[in-house]
């Protein structure tokens, strides 16, 4: 699948079946030039810090465009660095940081379309979980 493929007909997607088709296309993606596994807290953190002020302002907007784009850009943030743990094992340690990374957009759309498919009571609270913990394994560097 490819990402013009994917970017070209999410439209048409239900947000559980948009969601599927954009793991999977991070599933498929190689990891072409990993970094090392240590800086990947603070690339995460950096990585959200910038997407979730948008996000917030997305949301505010209900500008559901918005999550097509930064669906993008976390593909391109994972295919960075080898993002699932089968692809890059020395990220195993960040787990916190690979599901923020990966649940953010689900949040955000979440928030736009509070009865999707995929939205449930813990997402929210264990993505903010999440990012806490992240955050800390970043300042621990």
């Amino acid at each position: 699948m490819s990402s013009t493929f994917f970017f070209r007909f999410a439209p048409q997607l239900s947000p559980a079946a948009f969601l599927l088709a954009a793991i999977c296309l991070v599933g498929a993606s190689g990891a072409t030039a990993q970094q090392s596994a240590a800086e990947f807290p603070a690339a995460a953190v950096g990585f959200l810090g910038k997407e979730l002020p948008q996000m917030e302002a997305a949301v505010s907007a209900r500008d559901r465009d918005f999550f097509e784009q930064s669906m993008g850009r976390m593909v391109e943030f994972s295919e960075r660095w080898g993002f699932k743990s089968l692809s890059n094992p020395a990220l195993t340690p960040y787990r916190a940081c690979t599901e923020a990374v990966m649940d953010y957009n689900v949040v955000g759309l979440c928030r736009l379309i509070p009865a999707g498919d995929v939205c449930e009571p813990r997402l929210a609270p264990r993505f903010e979980d999440n990012l806490r913990q992240c955050r800390e394994l970043a300042a621990r560097r």
